[in-house]
């Protein structure tokens, strides 16, 4: 039931290290504990109006439902005023959430999984970056928050899910590689996990959603396995194929027609599967 992460990239060509983007990326396998698995599940969501942008994992039913709900109620401008920090849309997005949990039948057992986690990426009027997750667990009944500082360089913030342990494992070398301290070396190692897994419950193609120092969601064609994804469904016989942009497993950017890293892309190779 997912791997998921949140990354944040920092521009160190500043004066002062400063973050520049942030990222949710996640598989897109829905499994029914042994029985069934669909690659096709939506993991991350994001703002067309404001910069807020989410991902799951754990139960699916409940947090595919609501945060639907929630980015349409915000896009329409009903969640949050103009002025309001990060936090203040945090704590609306979280009593939203709460109160609809509150409104969840507790009749039908089993009706959720044990847990789940809700990552929230959000960036200011001043261009400041802020990631928070949101969990619940069935054994207390209980929500709890996370919010992290953020370090002075590229780095992975939270990472969810049954495959978590296999990436952290995995993360160790790629924290030490050339590629160290950049955003594309947690997107390679998610790629590299998710492509390499042992964890029955994580599959599909990957997911991304990010946010710049400007506009709002932007979210991102995914090049798995010489195929195209978008949210997780593959979309090789849709029209009007650039007007998303479309990266691949080593994070470079690519046309969307001929699925090749375009010419005046950087490369950003992966020293660990060279």
């Amino acid at each position: 039931m997912t791997l998921i992460a949140s990354f944040i990239g920092v521009d160190n060509k500043k004066p002062k290290p400063k973050p520049s983007s942030i990222y949710i990326v996640s598989d897109s396998r829905i499994s029914w504990g042994d029985r069934a698995n669909f690659d096709y599940g939506r993991k991350v969501f994001g703002c067309k109006n404001s910069p807020d942008i989410f991902g799951y994992c754990g139960d699916v039913l409940f947090p595919s439902i609501v945060l639907n709900q929630i980015v349409d109620i915000a896009d329409q401008g009903l969640l949050f005023q103009a002025n309001w920090t990060s936090e203040d849309k945090f704590q609306s997005i979280f009593q939203t959430l709460v109160h609809s949990f509150n409104n969840y039948p507790t009749e039908v057992e089993n009706i959720a999984a044990n847990t789940f986690q809700i990552i929230y990426a959000t960036r200011d009027e001043e261009r400041n970056f802020f990631c928070r997750k949101m969990e619940w667990w069935k054994s207390t009944n209980k929500w709890s928050g996370e919010v992290l500082e953020f370090k002075d360089y590229s780095d992975k913030l939270f990472v969810l899910g049954t495959g978590k342990l296999e990436f952290l494992e995995k993360f160790k070398e790629y924290a030490e590689s050339e590629n160290q301290k950049t955003s594309r070396a947690v997107f390679h190692c998610f790629t590299d996990t998710l492509l390499n897994i042992k964890d029955k419950y994580c599959g599909g193609a990957p997911q991304l959603v990010g946010l710049y120092r400007k506009d709002n969601a932007k979210f991102f064609g995914i090049i798995h396995e010489g195929k195209r994804y978008l949210h997780g469904v593959q979309v090789d016989k849709l029209i009007n194929l650039n007007n998303v942009e479309w990266r691949n497993h080593l994070f470079e950017v690519c046309d969307g027609v001929t699925k090749k890293i375009k010419n005046n892309a950087q490369r950003q190779p992966n020293p660990l599967l060279t």
